[in-house]
């Protein structure tokens, strides 16, 4: 397979390379914000699962200003190279040294808009990725009740499967708009979308706490575990007319092939590719 191939099949993550992004989830972001208006007004964002930063660059292109009183905080697990604008904070975002860190980046104040672009490695096993992403959509959500300011906004990529209604409605639990969407540079043939969750508002009586877990009980029986379950509005985001993320674009002539701006630092599969 030649260097251009994957060039051929992905135009996005062509165009990813031609305009300086290190990623094609960069142009996810830019619709959604297109769609949604984001970042307008906003000046307190934390990146969650931020590597290798294609979101974080987005922000900091978007932001009306980039004044000292703006701050964008890119938490990840993994080591990220370093990006002009953005603090980085190399942590768990179950961990309360996280959320800790991210407050001192803000003064004590707390954030406008939280956003999460974190997924597991794929299995192919539908089910159980549904199930783990889940797992850390609820983390970033967990993280974010503890550094989001009351009426903020909180945006995550999901898996759309079966389950995907409890997890809809335990959102509705914190926020007063939930928003199921569907960038144009997320292909077709994946279950992957993004909650747009506007307006945080804490249950009465309802204490933030990194140490309380969100996660799901076990279910004694079908009926409680359809308990509670609800839909949300769908909304597809992006022209179009634009690029298809599942269609392959033909290269000119004179195109070459380009290397990422950015690959992963110490990246979790290197031991695995070095044995194989």
């Amino acid at each position: 397979m030649g260097k251009c191939s994957k060039d051929k099949r992905d135009i996005y993550y062509r165009k990813a390379k031609e305009q300086g992004y290190r990623a094609r989830s960069a142009f996810k972001l830019l619709q959604l914000d297109d769609t949604f208006h984001l970042l307008p007004g906003v000046s307190r964002v934390v990146d969650l699962c931020a590597a290798p930063g294609g979101w974080t660059q987005v922000i900091a292109e978007r932001l009306e200003s980039l004044a000292n009183d703006n701050c964008i905080v890119a938490v990840d697990l993994m080591e990220m190279a370093p990006l002009e604008h953005a603090v980085q904070i190399q942590g768990d975002i179950t961990a309360q040294s996280t959320a800790d860190a991210i407050i001192a980046q803000f003064r004590g104040a707390k954030a406008q808009l939280v956003v999460s672009d974190g997924a597991p490695d794929v299995l192919g096993l539908h089910d159980l990725d549904e199930y783990l992403q889940a797992q850390l959509v609820l983390a970033a959500l967990n993280i974010s009740l503890n550094v989001l300011e009351e009426g903020g906004t909180f945006v995550a990529k999901i898996f759309r499967g079966k389950e995907v209604s409890r997890l809809y409605a335990q959102l509705q639990r914190f926020f007063a708009s939930v928003v199921c969407a569907k960038p144009k540079a997320s292909r077709n043939s994946s279950f992957e979308s993004f909650v747009v969750c506007r307006g945080l508002r804490l249950p009465d009586g309802y204490v933030p706490s990194m140490e309380l877990s969100l996660f799901d009980e076990p279910y004694a029986n079908e009926a409680e575990r359809t308990a509670g379950a609800t839909s949300v509005l769908f909304q597809s985001c992006g022209d179009v007319d634009g690029w298809d993320a599942d269609q392959s674009y033909p290269m000119e002539d004179d195109d070459e092939h380009k290397e990422p701006l950015q690959r992963p630092i110490n990246p979790p599969y290197a031991q695995a590719q070095k044995s194989t």
